[in-house]
């Protein structure tokens, strides 16, 4: 993977996004300008949680969990340090998660001691995605 112009010398790693840093998100412009490597799924071992305050996150699980549809990009780790984890929301960390193809990636999910007091989480996991969900969240 390389890296875009204008960072040279830094290792592109790919970064999974599931919410508001996805195409037409308002927070895409942070990374707007990164590679897109395409229209991807985690592997389905994650629970999926529209969080309180507008966002969602991935939470890793041993069984029950789903394939959640989300962007690929390639970033500098740079980019990823001071571009886009500091427009993220706290309850959130980087991870290291698994694609539907095997291949690793980083992405954000819930903090563990968010999970454990799971005020303002609410699982969508079966509703097909962030983009679904605010779909069919409107409609109500």
């Amino acid at each position: 993977m390389t890296a875009p112009a204008g960072s040279e010398g830094s290792v592109a790693v790919p970064l999974f996004l599931n919410g508001e840093g996805m195409r037409g998100g308002r927070v895409h412009p942070s990374i707007a300008h990164y590679t897109f490597l395409g229209e991807v799924r985690t592997a389905p071992r994650y629970r999926f949680y529209a969080c309180e305050g507008g966002f969602p996150a991935l939470w890793p699980v041993a069984e029950g969990g789903v394939s959640v549809p989300g962007e690929l990009y390639a970033l500098p780790l740079e980019a990823v340090r001071d571009e886009f984890m500091p427009v993220e929301p706290p309850e959130l960390e980087l991870a290291v998660i698994e694609l539907a193809d095997g291949s690793a990636g980083l992405a954000v999910a819930l903090r563990p001691e968010v999970h454990a007091r799971g005020e303002g989480l609410i699982d969508i996991s079966d509703s097909g995605g962030w983009r679904a969900y605010q779909a069919s969240s409107k409609r109500r």
